[in-house]
């Protein structure tokens, strides 16, 4: 009774943690993308594309733990 909850939030903490891999992989391409067309990048560039991979690989292997599936 009081857990029938259980499955709507779990739909929506899985549409927040893919909304978040999106968000998190365009960040990672776009300073991904700056980082190879700087011609000379500071320490703080290349950290800055460094965090923003690991934020988006640790998503990633969250949403494979939940078996999230990305529906087009």
């Amino acid at each position: 009774m009081f857990f029938r909850r259980n499955g709507k939030l779990r739909k929506e903490f899985d549409e927040r943690l893919i909304t978040k891999l999106n968000e998190y992989k365009e960040d990672w391409h776009r300073q991904k993308f700056l980082l190879e067309k700087s011609f000379d990048p500071s320490e703080e560039v290349i950290c800055q594309t460094k965090i923003a991979e690991i934020k988006y690989i640790f998503l990633l292997r969250e949403a494979k733990q939940r078996n999230v599936t990305i529906r087009s």
